[in-house]
């Protein structure tokens, strides 16, 4: 009787939803929504959309996953969504830099830390970028233009990360400039093709396709180092081509990350889950492909490490836009 009674009750525990390896089975059992807290054509949107493709293709999820933009209020839409879908683990959201402006910009009732940190999958870089057209061809060139007319730069929001490396130029050089936001950065890549900018500092993904095509030209990267990529984009230039800003006269750096988060009050089982499936992606070759020609930063982090480079980040920026006046009052 005793042997049967330990038995029933291993049996039981056996089949306790809550157990370890009942946990460790676990996967979504409905699509999952793949929040973008930005525009379309930006580089958050094609990063979600080329990560739901490979998923698709490679079939490594049952369930589809289901990209949605929601770029109102600079992402605190997406944020405060996905901050209120408590204990859903059918909800991810990528974030960049916005995961720190908008909050210390707007004072919404939003931090980093009201959602679960899944996974960095890279850094992005920015890069210098004015029309082919335009006379300057270097960034002394272009600056001392910029002395002469006060020029146009054109970004992804207000007070959010392109401003904040416009800032950092006028900061750097004493000089001004206009700044026009958009709502998103191939929103943006396309006002400069259009001559309705003079400059702006789009991420390499936002404006590879222009550069291919001959419309806009690179004049420096807001990196320590020259990018890696050696493979030519064009018929005579590659990534590794452009020259950091510093070494251009030009001492002003930025990388933004770009990274997965699911809602607070999930389980670490079903953040596994997504760590696993990221990682599977990352191995793709269209995961490759889509780093090269983006010249992205390839770090990664999670878990411990992850949460403590997300709380320097965090300080740097609000450092950087106390600052240059961006950071609401406290």
């Amino acid at each position: 009787m005793r042997i049967a009674a330990v038995a029933a009750l291993a049996a039981i525990v056996a089949a306790t939803p809550g157990d370890a390896s009942a946990q460790a089975r676990w996967e979504p059992s409905r699509p999952v929504q793949f929040l973008v807290p930005a525009g379309t054509g930006g580089g958050a949107d094609q990063m979600a959309r080329v990560i739901q493709g490979i998923v698709s293709k490679h079939n490594l999820m049952r369930q589809p996953i289901v990209v949605v933009n929601k770029g109102g209020g600079a992402g605190a839409e997406a944020f405060l969504e996905a901050k209120g879908a408590r204990g859903n683990p059918h909800l991810l959201i990528i974030t960049l830099s916005n995961l720190f402006t908008t909050p210390i910009a707007t004072g919404i009732p939003f931090n980093w830390r009201d959602l679960t940190p899944v996974k960095m999958l890279a850094l992005d870089e920015f890069v210098l970028w004015v029309n082919a057209d335009a006379p300057y061809r270097t960034v002394p060139a272009f600056l001392e233009a910029a002395r002469a007319n006060r020029l146009r730069f054109g970004g992804t929001g207000s007070r959010q990360e392109d401003q904040i490396i416009v800032a950092a130029i006028t900061k750097a050089t004493g000089i001004p400039f206009t700044y026009i936001p958009y709502q998103g950065g191939g929103a943006v890549a396309v006002a400069l093709v259009g001559g309705h900018l003079e400059a702006t500092v789009n991420n390499p993904i936002e404006a590879v396709s222009h550069w291919r095509a001959g419309k806009v030209r690179p004049l420096c990267v807001f990196d320590s180092r020259r990018l890696p990529v050696t493979e030519k984009m064009t018929e005579t230039e590659a990534w590794s081509d452009i020259p950091t800003c510093r070494e251009s006269g030009l001492d002003v750096e930025y990388l933004m990350m770009r990274a997965i988060f699911m809602p607070p009050g999930v389980t670490q089982a079903q953040v596994n889950f997504y760590i696993d499936l990221l990682e599977k992606v990352r191995q793709t070759e269209e995961w490759k492909d889509l780093m090269k020609q983006g010249a992205f930063n390839l770090t990664t982090l999670t878990g411990q490490p992850f949460v403590e480079w997300l709380t320097r980040e965090e300080e740097r920026h609000r450092t950087l836009m106390t600052e240059a006046g961006f950071a609401a009052a406290r």
